[in-house]
C-alpha cells in the first residue's frame, strides 16, 4: 500500500507515477485494490468494546489499463493534480515531453466499488447507558490548511488566489 495521488472523472479513477515504479509497470496485467479513508473522529463509548471511528472509505477493485493516447494523458494527470491542488493546472506549467515521458498514467474503470461510511453516535449496551458515569460521544478530527510557505528561492510574489482559498477549515480533509 502506497500514497498515491489520483484524480476522477466520471467513472473513471487516474493514477500516475513514475514510469519506473513496478506497481505501474505491472498494472495492466494484474487486479489491483485502491483504497482511501478519511477518519473524521473517535467514537467513546461507555465500554471499550463500543469504541469505533466516525469515517469515509471507498475501495475499487479491477484490472486498471495504461493510458497511451496524449489527449487521455492530459486528462488523467489535469483531473489528479486538480483533485491535489485546485486550480494549479491552469496556473503552473503543463508537463514538458520529458516530464511526460517519465510519467506512466493508468486508468481504473469505478464499476467495482465500495463506500462504507460510519458516522454518529457510539451504540452503547442499555445497561451501560443506564448506569452512567462514562462520558461518551465523539471527539472530532479536523485537519486545515496552513499558512503557504514559499520556497526559498522564490521571487516576491503574492500567493496565488486559488491557494489562498484553500486556508479554510475542510473536515476530513
Amino acid at each position: 500500500m502506497l500514497p498515491t495521488a489520483y484524480g476522477r472523472v466520471d467513472d473513471t479513477l487516474y493514477l500516475h507515477g513514475s514510469t519506473g515504479a513496478l506497481s505501474l509497470r505491472t498494472a495492466s496485467t494484474d487486479e489491483v485494490s485502491v483504497s482511501v479513508t478519511l477518519l473524521d473522529g473517535v467514537v467513546y463509548a461507555r465500554s471499550v468494546f463500543h469504541f469505533s471511528m466516525n469515517y469515509r472509505s471507498a475501495v475499487v477493485h479491477g484490472r486498471p489499463r495504461v493510458v497511451t493516447t496524449d489527449e487521455e494523458r492530459t486528462i488523467g494527470l489535469r483531473a489528479v493534480v486538480e483533485h491535489l491542488a485546485p486550480g494549479s493546472w491552469d496556473y503552473a506549467r503543463e508537463p514538458n515531453a520529458k516530464e511526460l515521458a517519465k510519467t506512466s498514467v493508468v486508468a481504473l474503470d469505478l464499476a467495482e466499488a465500495a463506500v462504507k461510511v460510519r458516522g454518529g453516535d457510539p451504540v452503547d449496551e442499555p445497561d451501560d447507558v443506564v448506569a452512567g458515569g462514562v462520558w461518551a460521544g465523539v471527539l472530532p478530527l479536523r485537519q486545515s490548511w496552513g499558512e503557504p510557505v514559499a520556497a526559498a528561492d522564490l521571487d516576491a510574489l503574492d500567493v496565488p488566489d486559488h491557494l489562498r482559498s484553500r486556508q479554510v477549515t475542510t473536515p476530513g480533509r
